[in-house]
């Protein structure tokens, strides 16, 4: 037996599961959560990083979140640069979307620290304008911040497949908490999020654009009814892979589920 092959898993298995403690999602129902600034960038504590959520049935974060060359992106591009319709259609499905985080206390579980909630633009553009509303202003502010009230309605309350999240910036201004040990752990123990998602190179990603472009025999597998259904292999993205779907929204919330 290989004892350093089995302790590499086992450290593995462990910095997957720590990984995955790092971030929450809104459960059915109401939850309070509140904003934190955010101690890697304390003068904006939304981050903004792009994904390939559909690439061979893997969810892979793209180079562009960094400002680095992606070539899903640069064929993507290619492909809406042609002129034709149905290759613009292609490419926009290609190009890496948008999925923004921040860090927040749960209220009710102050004691395990921030964790970072990941939403789509529509909970996006509400957040800003709030935050741009003179009459609201700083809703992180540690003292004189606001708490944020989340629903999450389930696909059958919402009359859709996906369901839905509607947010609600409370009036009332208050503290964060008023434990200062607790307080200090809220600003000292955040995780950098970028270290939480491995970034593939461009030689990998290349592979992978070209293993969807041109999908093999083992990237599918047959069903009893005979429709093929591609196969769903982790990564290494802080979360698990996801089935093929045409919503980014739906997808992430598959990737927290799995």
């Amino acid at each position: 037996m290989d004892l350093n092959a089995i302790k590499t898993k086992l450290e593995s298995l462990q910095n997957q599961s720590t990984t995955s403690e790092n971030f929450w999602k809104p459960d059915p129902g109401k939850q309070v959560v509140r904003i934190v600034p955010y101690k890697h960038n304390k003068d904006n504590p939304f981050i903004e990083l792009y994904f390939h959520y559909n690439l061979g049935n893997k969810t892979y974060l793209s180079p562009v979140s960094h400002g680095r060359p992606d070539p899903v992106q640069e064929f993507a591009d290619k492909l809406k640069s042609t002129g034709d319709k149905d290759e613009w259609i292609q490419g926009k499905r290609l190009e890496p979307k948008m999925r923004t985080f921040v860090p927040v206390v749960v209220r009710g579980r102050e004691d395990e620290g921030v964790k970072f909630w990941g939403f789509g633009k529509t909970v996006y553009q509400e957040l800003l304008s709030v935050i741009a509303d003179p009459d609201y202003g700083d809703i992180t502010d540690p003292v004189n911040g606001r708490d944020i009230m989340i629903e999450r309605q389930t696909p059958a309350e919402a009359g859709n497949q996906y369901g839905k999240t509607t947010v609600r910036v409370k009036p009332n201004q208050t503290p964060i908490t008023d434990n200062k040990e607790v307080l200090e752990g809220v600003f000292e123990n955040q995780p950098n999020l970028t270290e939480l998602y491995t970034e593939p190179s461009y030689d990998e990603l290349k592979e992978a654009l070209a293993g969807y472009l041109n999908p093999t025999e083992e990237d599918t597998t047959t069903t009893t009814n005979g429709v093929a259904a591609t196969t769903a292999p982790t990564t290494n993205t802080g979360t698990t892979t996801t089935a093929k779907t045409e919503d980014v929204e739906d997808a992430f919330d598959q990737l927290f589920n799995q």
